[in-house]
């Protein structure tokens, strides 16, 4: 176990404005799977940055760490609306990640924001709240019903009961459905794994909601399949697509990692949507550092500290 000093030096990286944001990333990732009061403390401090893709992150970490201690710096950061939308957004998700009934009148309250990706994010958390609250995580789990999550995420919402893939598909993309059905899809979609399942998520890249697109683009850089590279090259390349959504196309190319994705995300390191830039800058540098002979990316706490 890391000492506090040892969490502290690795918090030091994360919070300095002038290091390379690539080693801040390997200092988040460090810290969220040191995990603890020092490291939540640590990951919260670097919300003062001007880098909405780093406290976009940050948010992310501290949701997936399921640490009912980051509960007051998320809910800080949802309220700011001098924050991004994307940051409030993630903080929102964050939230509902962790799952604790105490945030949920304030999911509510922030389910009618004026920015409509905080507002989908929170009545989708809400909606997940409610799912914890019925009991049906349990239920659903004991019936075997659905396909398990292969990634160990905590996902805005369920997967849906087993379907075919089209039947899935149909629910997907149906923008009469609740946000919350067609997210469900979308998991169970994803944890399908298949090629055709993948290119009915790449559909998905044409729907009306920022937010939906934006959750497309992290599945599919999850499931790491090669067939997702034309559907997430033609949401980075499209100059009118939300910052959001371009954002996660290229983490997503990042991951899959083959040749072509690298070229597309070099083309893109000199975009003028800052998010996009160093999306790109950050996929490059994990794919180097994933394929050097060094520490996993997630676990350089020994690189960072030298």
């Amino acid at each position: 176990m890391a000492s506090v000093d040892q969490i502290a030096a690795v918090g030091q990286v994360l919070v300095a404005p002038g290091e390379d944001l690539t080693r801040r990333f390997r200092a988040l990732f460090t810290l969220r799977n040191l995990g603890g009061a020092e490291a939540i403390e640590w990951i919260s401090k670097a919300f003062a940055d001007d880098s909405a893709l780093l406290k976009h992150e940050l948010a992310y970490c501290l949701g997936q760490m399921q640490d009912k201690r980051a509960i007051p710096s998320l809910i800080t950061v949802l309220k700011d609306t001098q924050q991004e939308p994307m940051v409030r957004h993630e903080a929102g998700e964050a939230l509902g990640a962790i799952g604790e009934p105490e945030v949920l009148d304030l999911l509510k309250e922030y389910s009618r924001d004026p920015v409509i990706e905080v507002a989908e994010t929170c009545q989708l958390a809400v909606r997940r709240l409610e799912w914890l609250q019925s009991g049906a995580e349990k239920q659903e789990a004991g019936d075997d019903v659905t396909d398990p999550n292969p990634y160990c995420s905590v996902d805005p919402a369920p997967p849906a009961a087993r379907k075919s893939t089209p039947e899935l598909r149909d629910s997907l993309l149906d923008e009469s459905l609740p946000l919350f059905e067609r997210y469900r899809a979308m998991f169970a979609l994803r944890n399908l794994g298949s090629e055709e399942a993948v290119l009915a998520l790449g559909d998905g890249l044409q729907c009306s909601s920022a937010l939906f697109r934006h959750e497309i683009g992290y599945v599919l850089g999850q499931m790491q399949h090669p067939a997702a590279i034309p559907a997430l090259q033609a949401a980075l390349e499209r100059s009118g697509e939300s910052p959001m959504v371009r954002h996660e196309a290229a983490e997503a190319l990042g991951s899959i990692g083959r040749d072509d994705c690298i070229t597309v995300l070099q083309r893109y390191c000199g975009d003028g949507e800052r998010v996009v830039k160093e999306s790109c800058e950050v996929a490059l540098d994990m794919l180097e550092y994933e394929n050097s002979d060094e520490f996993q990316y997630a676990d350089g706490l020994a690189r960072l500290q030298g």
